[in-house]
């Protein structure tokens, strides 16, 4: 995303036709549309501190490199895109970013030309540094913001003579995605969600279509594209690491030098004539070292003329109206883990569940919990897992513990009492909270295989009340007959899913209840099930769980890492409003108002999001809803990282290195086509979904404040009304007789002889 600049001084005409200057327009707007759309998490005084220090380096490398003049567009360039991708906690690393990207531009150089793109390297150094994180849900999947972007982009790349290298990486990626997803049986709806990402679009039209790090040849820039298409490809799918496009353009950044050896071509300048050509032998001069540093001379360099992109304009119009057509289009399809499947024609909906998972370093720990109707002994649950289990790799947990979890980082309400405007005191906080259900934990099936069908029962267990087998098989239709003929009914719709899974190489986590050995443990309910792995994939399989699904789903996700925050890669993550003020009377119907409220942010969010209800280091918790989990509890739940007990805090063993991430899903296959992935970043930003409720001030003592406090109480009341009429969807109307906001003083102010003596 970022272009150096080149040693000339060009007349206005020419300036006004520099490229640099759409790209600086289109990244601008970009920047806007996330912060005041979007909502963005990134402070104003990070995007200051980003543009600011890219502006001091770039003056600092022209009077190093002792260049004529000094030129902003390329650091405004490079530090506009810092602060639409890179996120971080702390300004200095926003600010060490914009050096690396900045100064790598004047070190990293071979025949006047860079080797690596500096927005490039500065994120994939903060990234693997731990420094800082790209979030790439952040734009949704928002048709007509990506044909924005791809407006935006066409003209840069158009104007830039870069829009072959972006067509050819998004045709060769794009036939990459759709290919996979034939071969594994998927449904198109996937693929097409794939490349509805805006982060996929920023990528291929304002940063691999960067003039001074593509090759300089047509031949050779085809050639890169299809490069970093496979690379992309092969870090998302074969290393399942997110921000496949980044780290493909890394790994692909050492071939530009041989491509221009192999395939030729004219050197790229950013001056361009008033006229709108140039002469294929005028020539620039471009050296941004230090004559000390060089030990080669200036190598005059032609022109490229703009005239050699007409061909590339008339595909720009076709390819975006395909685009457009990929993105406005939607197909049609109603989570858990898993789905459920009974026998003969027994009826079962999963309407709600709970996962808890613990990973640090590739290891994960998922705890699971379910809401189901039905007769227990008559259901299993089938669960993708990416690896074999061993006996000592499944678990029974305590649902107390996920209990205390879910009431631990549920929204909450907090209360608030004026204090006396006459007087001064300490604020009275009260906290009440909604009481989250827990869920009861699911069933599961098994039974011998018939090897026939290509089913092969790898591993079979008996742990607590549970019977489990691990099964593998050759093809979907093979364990589709299994089950059937031990007794399942299979929902419709299932057979591609589960052969999407065997392709990719997993194994199938399969339990039911043994009778037997819950009336010997003297249960009467189920507890969750847990499961211990390793595996690169940070992912929730919830593709099984919407074929037999009535409607959409409710998914509670508790994360419990050692680093920071966690999100969503391929959906975006939301965070819910908070800390709004509300009508007194909410606090006897706290749980429909917490419904409505999020239904509300749901929709607002075109039914595609996952929303952040909880995000807090476990070391402490204002207000704290519940006590904190004991060292003991997190470690039931799988916290395998922690020393000891923790320390102590207030008489409560506290966690050491756990940060809880709450993470809340409304979701169907129409609008969820594709597994839940995961990313987890170095963010520390604590973060609840508080609502609080301010009682008024009823005393007579009269002052001043006392006169101001009463004045201010009826606009006081009408903001809450409004507030809770835009988060909930309720009628204002309805809401302001409940509040019998009619009957409150006006606060009229006296007169001015009416206010002279106050006895």
């Amino acid at each position: 995303m970022e272009h150096t600049e080149s040693r000339f001084q060009s007349n206005p005409s020419a300036n006004r036709r520099d490229p640099r200057l759409y790209h600086i327009a289109s990244l601008g707007t970009l920047l806007a549309y996330g912060l005041f759309w979007l909502h963005f998490d990134l402070s104003l005084w990070q995007i200051a501190v980003t543009i600011g220090t890219a502006l001091l380096t770039q003056y600092a490398g022209t009077r190093y490199a002792k260049l004529p003049c000094f030129d902003p567009k390329s650091a405004l360039i490079s530090s506009l895109s810092l602060c639409i991708l890179l996120r971080t906690d702390h300004l200095a690393i926003a600010a060490l970013a914009s050096v690396v990207a900045i100064g790598s531009k004047f070190v990293f150089r071979w025949n006047d030309k860079h080797l690596v793109n500096p927005t490039n390297l500065a994120l994939a150094i903060a990234l693997a540094s731990g420094m800082g994180w790209i979030s790439p849900g952040q734009w949704g999947q928002v048709a007509w913001f990506g044909f924005l972007i791809a407006c935006l982009g066409s003209l840069v790349v158009t104007r830039a003579a870069r829009a072959d290298v972006t067509f050819a990486f998004l045709a060769v990626y794009v036939s990459l995605l759709f290919a996979r997803a034939l071969w594994l049986g998927d449904p198109l709806t996937i693929p097409f969600h794939q490349i509805e990402s805006g982060a996929l679009l920023i990528f291929a039209f304002f940063m691999i279509s960067d003039p001074k790090t593509t090759p300089d040849s047509r031949a050779g820039r085809i050639v890169y594209a299809l490069c970093v298409a496979l690379a992309t490809l092969y870090v998302q799918f074969g290393l399942f690491r997110p921000n496949g496009p980044l780290w493909g353009l890394i790994a692909c950044t050492p071939l530009v030098p041989l491509l221009d050896h192999l395939f030729p071509g004219a050197r790229y300048v950013w001056t361009r004539p008033s006229t709108g050509s140039a002469s294929p032998n005028s020539s620039l001069h471009i050296n941004a070292q230090p004559p000390a540093a060089t030990r080669h001379q200036s190598v005059p360099v032609p022109l490229v003329s703009p005239t050699k992109e007409v061909l590339m304009r008339r595909t720009i119009v076709p390819s975006l109206l395909f685009a457009l057509g990929l993105l406005a289009w939607s197909g049609e399809a109603s989570a858990f883990c898993g789905f459920y499947v009974g026998k003969a024609d027994t009826s079962l909906f999963n309407k709600a569940s709970e996962v808890a998972i613990a990973r640090h370093d590739n290891k994960t720990v998922i705890t699971m919990a379910n809401d189901f109707k039905g007769d227990v002994k008559e259901f299993a649950l089938v669960v993708p897992v990416p690896t074999i289990l061993e006996k000592e790799q499944i678990h029974v947990g305590d649902p107390a513990v996920l209990k205390h979890l879910a009431d631990y980082s549920a929204p909450r309400l907090v209360e608030y009492f004026d204090e006396n405007p006459c007087l001064r005191y300490e604020l009275m906080e009260r906290r009440s909270m909604d009481a989250m259900k827990s869920m009861a934990p699911a069933a599961a099936p098994a039974r011998e295989r018939d090897k026939a069908l290509g089913v092969t029962v790898e591993a079979q267990y008996t742990v607590g009340e549970y019977d489990i087998l691990i099964l593998s098989a050759k093809e979907s239709n093979g364990l589709e007959s299994w089950l059937t003929e031990n007794g399942y009914r299979i929902p419709n719709g299932a057979s591609a899913v589960l052969n999407s899974y065997l392709k990719q190489g997993m194994k199938f986590f399969v339990a039911k209840v043994n009778l037997g050995e819950q009336t010997k443990l003297g249960l009467t309910h189920l507890r969750p099930l847990q499961i211990a792995f390793e595996s690169r994939k940070f992912m929730l399989p919830i593709r099984l769980g919407t074929v037999n699904a009535d409607g959409a789903q409710e998914l509670f996700i508790y994360f419990l890492t050692k680093q920071g925050r966690v999100e969503t890669t391929n959906y975006r993550t939301v965070r819910l409003p908070e800390a709004q003020e509300i009508p007194l009377y909410v606090k006897d119907k706290f749980g429909d108002f917490y419904r409505d409220l999020f239904t509300q942010q749901v929709k607002r969010e075109n039914e595609r999001g996952l929303f952040m209800e909880y995000a807090w280091d476990m070391n402490w918790c204002d207000p704290c809803a519940a006590n904190p989990l004991s060292a003991d509890e997190l470690r039931s739940v799988g916290v395998f990282w922690q020393d000891g007990h923790g320390r102590m805090g207030k008489g409560i063993p506290m966690a050491q290195n756990v940060f809880l991430t709450r993470l809340h899903v409304r979701y169907d296959a129409a609008h969820f086509p594709e597994d839940l992935m995961f990313q987890e970043t170095s963010g520390h930003s604590n973060f609840q979904a508080r609502y609080i409720l301010r009682h008024p001030w009823t005393g007579t003592d009269e002052c001043a404040a006392a006169t101001a406090y009463r004045h201010q109480l009826r606009e006081r009341y009408e903001r809450e009304a409004q507030t809770l009429a835009s988060l909930t969807g309720w009628n204002i109307g309805d809401i302001r007789k409940t509040m019998n906001i009619a009957s409150v003083p006006a606060g009229e102010e006296k007169k001015w002889y009416q206010r002279l003596w106050t006895n």
